[in-house]
């Protein structure tokens, strides 16, 4: 499956941003979100599973983000009050059925390009 996913852009603190993902084709996916800031390890957002129930989210996202899914096809990130820590390239993943360890980058198979999200103080 290929993963296209958009939105991204440059935004003030306190501000919301949506990001979308689209995969090329419907089948059983889990969908998902990391995000990697320059020098940092890729650290998982949040998702959906294949069979609708969600992933736990980061802790620094919580009560801030939410991934929502409008089919077994497009996935989206909606971000509110954004903080300059939120600054990072944000990264659409799949995996066929569920990833083994939802937080580990190996353990989903599927990645889209990437969108830059920078959030300016």
């Amino acid at each position: 499956v290929q993963l296209q996913a958009s939105g991204g852009g440059l935004v003030q603190a306190g501000d919301s941003l949506r990001l979308s993902c689209a995969a090329s084709r419907r089948s059983a996916y889990s969908m998902g979100w990391f995000r990697q800031a320059p020098g940092k390890d890729r650290e998982f957002v949040g998702g959906i599973m294949y069979d609708g129930s969600s992933l736990d989210y980061a802790d620094s996202v919580k009560g801030r983000f939410t991934v929502s899914r409008d089919n077994s096809r497009s996935l989206t990130l909606q971000m509110n009050n954004l903080r300059p820590e939120d600054t990072a390239v944000y990264y659409c993943t799949a995996q066929l059925l569920s990833p083994s360890s939802a937080k580990l980058p190996s353990a989903w198979g599927y990645w889209g390009q990437g969108t830059l999200v920078t959030v300016s103080s």
